[in-house]
């Protein structure tokens, strides 16, 4: 079945499970042991590959996901998209809780993280085109479907990616909203790079779950708002995720 794998979902928080698992894939990579076994369902017909990003059990900081394995993994199966669904605080006061975005940039601001595969030039030099760092085709498709369903899904915008796993201060929201930057995430780097070093599609699929910090209400951000709005609304993320690749 592993060749016939075109498609790949990397679940976010709170999105360990796509739909009834048909098969369990264990793959031994060059950079230690992917987040979970990677599973097949089906959709439609055609397997589709899932890995949860932080893991079976959410045991996976994000600045300690293994990135490369779970892309490496992926790519050895024969994948040739990958769609990454992630939680997302908002830095635009016209984003609500629930709100889908499709976004088509992204600021890295983590550091420490393996992010590429060569780590050596031995084989010649290698520097990956990445002024677009997601797919437009995929994005294209992901917005289609969310038409199709009736989501009135956000095309475009700016997520800046930042270490965690602490959420942002306020004065660090602050400034990211003053640069113009819609989003705030912890995972989408180095996931969109090492897909495109692979020569995958990659497209990003934001489910705003906060304000971030730049509500004054309160203490900011907490981590059971996050996973209480994400769980609220992963059915809608779950159904757009299959019509998704029903589309492609």
């Amino acid at each position: 079945m592993s060749g016939d794998i075109g498609v790949a979902v990397i679940g976010g928080s709170g999105l360990t499970e796509l739909l009834d698992v048909v098969d369990t894939i264990d793959i031994d990579t060059p950079f230690g042991p992917t987040s979970a076994p990677i599973t097949t369902c089906d959709i439609g017909g055609r397997p589709v590959a899932f890995v949860p990003r932080h893991g079976a059990t959410h045991e996976h900081a994000p600045h300690r996901v293994n990135y490369r394995a779970n892309l490496w993994a992926l790519h050895s199966l024969g994948v040739r998209d990958v769609l990454g669904p992630f939680a997302a605080g908002a830095l635009d006061p016209t984003l609500s809780a629930g709100d889908i975005v499709i976004p088509d940039q992204l600021v890295d601001r983590t550091w420490g993280r393996s992010d590429t595969f060569h780590d050596d030039f031995a084989d010649g030099p290698f520097h990956a085109a990445f002024a677009d760092p997601y797919d437009n085709r995929l994005r294209t498709t992901v917005a289609g479907a969310a038409g199709d369903l009736g989501i009135g899904a956000r095309d475009g915008g700016t997520v800046v990616v930042i270490q965690g796993p602490r959420f942002g201060t306020r004065a660090e929201s602050d400034w990211y909203a003053r640069q113009g930057w819609h989003l705030v995430n912890m995972t989408q780097y180095p996931e969109a790079v090492l897909a495109r070093e692979l020569e995958l599609g990659y497209a990003g699929i934001a489910l705003v779950t906060d304000s971030d910090a730049g509500d004054d209400a309160g203490a900011g951000v907490t981590q059971e708002e996050v996973f209480a709005t994400f769980d609220r609304h992963i059915d809608q993320l779950r159904r757009l995720l299959i019509r998704t690749v029903e589309r492609l």
